[in-house]
C-alpha cells in the first residue's frame, strides 16, 4: 500500500490555488473602481474547486475563459460595474476563507511531520 500526499493533503493546495486566483481578481476589481466602463469580473469558487477535484486540475483562465461578470445592484452612469462595498466584502471573506485553508493545510503537515517522527 502506497502512500498519497495528494490525498493526505485533501482538497486544501487547490483551494489555496484558487483562493490565490480569486483575489487577483478581486483586487483588480478594486483597482479599477472609477476606470469609466469597467466591468466587475469574479468565479464561482466551489464550481472551480469542484471542477479541480474531479481530477482535472486547475483549468481556470483568469484572462477571460471562467470569469463571469458581475451584476451591480446599482448601475453606474459611466458603465462600471463595480461596487466597492460589495468588492471589498468578498475580498475579506476570500482572505478568511484563505487563511482557514491554510491553517487546515498546516495541521495536516504537522499530523503527517508527527506520523514521520513515529509520535
Amino acid at each position: 500500500m502506497g502512500f498519497s500526499l495528494s490525498q493526505a493533503l485533501s482538497v486544501h493546495p487547490e483551494a489555496l490555488k484558487l483562493r490565490a486566483e480569486r483575489t487577483k481578481v478581486l483586487a483588480s476589481n478594486i483597482a479599477n473602481e472609477s476606470t469609466p466602463g469597467y466591468q466587475a469580473r469574479d468565479f464561482d469558487f466551489r464550481s472551480a474547486l469542484a471542477e479541480s477535484d474531479t481530477g482535472g486540475g486547475l483549468l481556470l483562465q483568469t484572462d477571460g475563459g471562467e470569469l463571469a461578470y458581475r451584476t451591480p445592484n446599482h448601475p453606474s452612469r459611466d458603465g462600471n460595474t463595480v461596487e466597492l462595498g460589495v468588492e471589498q466584502a468578498e475580498f475579506a471573506q476570500n482572505v478568511a476563507d484563505f487563511q482557514v485553508s491554510l491553517t487546515f493545510l498546516n495541521m495536516k503537515y504537522k499530523g503527517l511531520a508527527k506520523v514521520i517522527a513515529g509520535q
